[in-house]
Order: C-alpha cells, then structure tokens, then sequence
C-alpha cells in the first residue's frame, strides 16, 4: 500500500465517523456541559469538563494524564496529557479551552439555547460551537482516526493542554507553561481556535496581534460646576479629552504616534497578503472608505498594522446630564499591534505625544497587555502545512502572518519555544461572544479531513520536517 494509498484510506475514514453523526452527538454532549468561566458557580462544571469529557477520551488514546490547580484563579484548572510512542520521534504539542463565555440564556433567538445543540441547515447553534469546543474536538477526532488506522499509533508523540480559563484572559497559563517545561517540551505547535479567514477558504495563521488596554484621565476639579455661571471660565476636562485623543489617532483612524507603529510591513510580508481579501462574505459588516492608515489595503490594516481603538469614553452623567462643566474625564482605550512595535514602553510614548501636543494633564495608566507573535512565513513547517490544506480541501488556503485578533500563543511561542500554527475550523460571522452562537457543519467537516491528513503527514514525515525546520532556524539566526 502506497503511502498516498493509505492517507487517502484514513481521511475517508474520518468523513464516515463524521457523517454517521457521532461527531455531532459528541459536540451537542459537550455544549450542554455549562462550563462558563466568567461565573464562581460554575466550578463543578468546568471540573467535570476535564475529568469527565476531555480525560476519557485522551485515555483511550493512550496519554498519560497530569492535573494541575491554577495558581492564580481557583477552580480554573489546567490538564496536561503526554504520550510518548518513541524518544526519537518529533513531539507535537496541541491545545484547547474548554471554558466559554457567559451564555446569555434570554437573548439568543426564539427556539436557540446556548445549552442545547441545534442544527439549522448549515449551522450548529450552541455556546462553545465556535469557541472553542467544536475547534478542539475537529482535532481530537482526527487523533483518534490516525490512531486506529495506525493500529493504535500516532506516528509521533503528542502532549496536549486543556485550560478551562481562557476566556478570562488565561490566568496562570504563563506560570504553569514556565513551572511544566520540561513536561510541555515539543517540536512544533498545532491546535485551532479564532475565525479563517471567511467560511469559504481554508486558513493558517502563524501567530496573534498582541493588545494593550490604557486607561486615560483628565482630574481638572472636585466637582461639577453650573455651565452658566461659569462656562468660559473652567476648563472642561470632556474636551480637553477628546481633543488629546484625537491628538493620538484621527478623524480617519489612523494613529498618530509615531513610536507606536510597527516596522514589520514588510514586502515579503505585503506580498503574502496580496493574496487575502478581508470581508464582503454574508454576515460580515460593510468595510468603511478611507478608513486607517494610508496607502495599505485593509488586509494589511488588519493583519500588518496597528489599530488605536476608544472602547470606552465617560464624561458628566450621561443617563442624566446637568447643566454643568465636569470635573473629570476618562476613557479606555486599545492599542491593537503587530510584532516590531515598542509596546511596552507605550504609556511613555503616549505621555510624551500628548505633552508634545499641550496635553500635560493627561494621566496614562496601564490597565494590561499581551505581546505581538509570528512564526516567520518562509520557515519550511509553513510551506509544509499549506501544501497539507491545499490537498485536503481542494482550495488555496489563506496565510496570515497573524490573527488580527489575540490568543495567548506567546506562551508557545515565547516560553516553550516552539513554531506555531494555528488551523482555525470558525469562521468570522459564527457568533462566537455573542448570541446565536455556531459553527458550520460544512467547516467542521473539511476541518476534520483537513487535521486528519495533517497528522497522518506528521508520522510519516515529522522527523524530516522538524530536520529542515532546525536547519532553517539555525540559517536565519
């Protein structure tokens, strides 16, 4: 039997499993578990998530299974599941979360519960369909059907990392990837979670967009003062605010601190977006004109630029407004950045354009912040697993140097040292966060066909692979 023989035999494999349903009663089981980790009552659940969803199943395949409380968030514990077939072999570490957002019972439509599986065509509707749930399923389902067609092998080793606390900002992932590295030791990172590109086309991305959250503030006075007795005469810390924010990013969106803009638009970089087009797909928003930075395209806006962003601005007493000057002014506000950017040192860069620009009185504080990360495009995994997508699903995959978004893959990237990729089974429009939350058959099931036929080529060619991916590392450095 040839190899292409025998890939050809397990992916078909995996699309019988699919079809025959056991996937979705698997993922509706799973989305009626309440694992909501924004909620202090939900500790059993997300417990029982781990123990009685994750656990077993990993069993079956061998792994041998670590618990780990949290060491900063109680009851938000972390598993580490390791199976070893061979010292020799390339060692893969994946991931995922079982925790989801609040599920927000009343809002979803009329017959959707975000407890209950539903299918509606083309969509399964449930909290955790998306996010991350029916992700990390896709991906331990096409473990599972490499491990049988192999007889009870992978092919390579494999560790995987369940968090049940990643929607609130992934307290102690950092400290337990510093405390476990010998434990978490790999080759390479796969695991799938955020949106492709669209619904359509199949997507890798290499890394995140780092965020960093700021708070600014204007305390002119104590109190509030009558507009007519003494409008004129008091400054009026509102404006003075929207005016020092408008010194930072303007009327068009584009940022206007200059310490604070990346040097990583490359023309390689440029180049792989050339082939990306970002939104126009049903459900997606219409994209504004003349909107960010000049002279890029808004795929390079989105995934090779940097965003300021005002999440939130607070003056007077909007629900009651009184004829009065305020005393003080506040906005939050979101710095969205790529690799190559100072981001650490932004309140002093922040500090040092608003005095430049008369803004003394502005008070910058820090609220938190996660690094930029990217696997550079040309190292050979990239090549390797675009060649992999391209032949499972038939189509051109989309590269993103980044998410526009954020993960915590700097804890891959940065403390385990590893190459990441991430092959994401959403898609923009699912809901994920909000109501009527779902994924898409169609994506879970290409999505499957897509991992299994990646970890088939994984035990045929890891040792190989990770070979060229060393040899090019030690290239570039």
């Amino acid at each position: 039997m040839t190899q292409q023989q025998s890939v050809q035999q397990v992916v078909e494999q995996a699309m019988r499993y699919f079809d025959s349903g056991e996937f979705q009663q698997l993922l509706a089981r799973r989305i009626a578990c309440v694992t909501e980790s924004q909620r202090q009552d939900r500790d059993q659940e997300l417990d029982h998530y781990l123990r009685d969803e994750i656990a077993p199943q990993l069993t079956a395949l061998g792994f041998t299974l670590h618990f780990f409380d949290n060491p900063q968030a109680a009851n938000r514990p972390f598993l580490i599941a390791t199976r070893i077939e061979d010292a020799a072999l390339p060692t893969l570490l994946c991931y995922g979360h079982g925790d989801v957002v609040f599920g927000d019972d009343e809002n979803w439509r009329e017959g959707l519960s975000p407890w209950q599986l539903k299918e509606e065509g083309d969509r399964w509707y449930g909290r955790g369909s998306a996010d991350n749930k029916g992700q990390h399923c896709v991906n331990l389902a096409a473990l599972e059907q490499v491990f049988s067609a192999r007889g009870g092998k992978l092919g390579f080793n494999c560790k995987i990392l369940f968090e049940m606390g990643e929607e609130i900002s992934s307290p102690g992932l950092a400290e337990i990837c510093q405390q476990q590295q010998e434990l978490l030791r790999a080759d390479l990172f796969i695991a799938s979670d955020g949106p492709r590109l669209n619904a359509v086309r199949p997507t890798l991305f290499l890394g995140s967009r780092g965020a960093v959250n700021f708070r600014l503030t204007i305390n002119a006075r104590d109190n509030a003062y009558h507009s007519g007795n003494w409008g004129g005469l008091l400054s009026n810390p509102g404006t003075q605010l929207a005016n020092a924010i408008a010194s930072l990013v303007n009327a068009q969106g584009v940022l206007q601190v200059e310490a604070l803009k990346p040097d990583s638009l490359t023309e390689a970089v440029r180049e792989i977006l050339s082939d990306v087009e970002v939104g126009g797909m049903p459900g997606d928003p219409e994209l504004a004109a003349h909107w960010g930075e000049p002279g890029l395209s808004p795929t390079e806006r989105l995934y090779g630029w940097n965003t300021l962003e005002v999440l939130a601005y607070e003056t007077g007493n909007l629900a009651r407004p009184m004829n009065a000057i305020p005393g003080k002014a506040t906005a939050v506000c979101q710095l969205r950045f790529v690799v190559g950017t100072d981001w650490q040192n932004l309140v002093q860069h922040v500090e040092a354009h608003l005095r430049q620009h008369g803004f003394d009185n502005v008070d910058v504080e820090f609220m938190r912040g996660s690094p930029a990360t990217r696997l550079d495009p040309l190292n050979p995994l990239v090549a390797w697993a675009l060649e992999s997508l391209a032949i499972s699903s038939g189509k051109k995959p989309a590269l993103l140097p980044n998410l526009g978004g954020s993960l915590p893959n700097e804890v891959f990237s940065d403390i385990l040292g590893l190459p990441t990729l991430w092959v994401p089974h959403s898609y923009p429009a699912c809901g994920q966060h909000g109501v009527n939350e779902h994924m898409l058959k169609s994506i879970a099931r290409e999505g499957l066909q897509i991992m299994t036929r990646l970890f088939w080529q994984l035990g045929e060619e890891g040792e190989q692979l990770i070979a060229r991916h060393r040899a090019y590392q030690g290239g570039v450095k």
